[in-house]
C-alpha cells in the first residue's frame, strides 16, 4: 500500500486486513509533522527524525501519565489524599512541560 507523509509517497508492505490500521498510523505521523513550520526543504530523514521524535516524547508522556494514574490509585486505596494531591500535580506538570516542549520543536524546525 501507499502512505503519504509530509507531502511524499512511500509504499509499505502490511499483512493483509492490516491496510486500514497502517493508514491510520501514516495519517497519524503527518497529523504530528504539520505541526511543526517550516519543514518544507527538509531532507527526507529529518523529517521523519523530527516525526519520531515527537512520536517517542508522546509515547513517553503517556507512559509518565499511566505511571501517575497508578499512584494516584495506590494513594486511594492508602486514603491518602495529599498523595493524590501530589501525583496529580506532577502529572500536571509533565503534561505542562511535554506542551513546551512541543512549542520549542515547533519554533526551532
Amino acid at each position: 500500500m501507499t502512505v503519504s507523509i509530509a507531502g511524499r509517497s512511500y509504499t509499505v508492505a502490511c499483512d493483509a486486513g492490516q491496510e486500514s490500521h497502517i493508514g491510520r498510523l501514516a495519517r497519524s505521523i503527518d497529523h504530528k509533522l504539520q505541526g511543526i513550520p517550516n519543514l518544507a526543504g527538509q531532507a527526507e530523514s529529518r523529517t521523519l527524525l523530527f516525526a519520531a521524535l515527537l512520536l517517542a516524547d508522546e509515547l513517553d508522556e503517556i507512559e509518565s501519565a499511566k505511571q501517575s494514574a497508578a499512584q494516584i490509585a495506590q494513594s486511594d486505596e492508602g486514603s491518602s489524599e495529599a498523595g493524590a494531591a501530589e501525583a496529580l500535580e506532577s502529572l500536571a506538570e509533565r503534561l505542562e512541560d511535554l506542551a513546551k516542549r512541543l512549542e520549542d520543536a515547533g519554533a526551532n524546525a
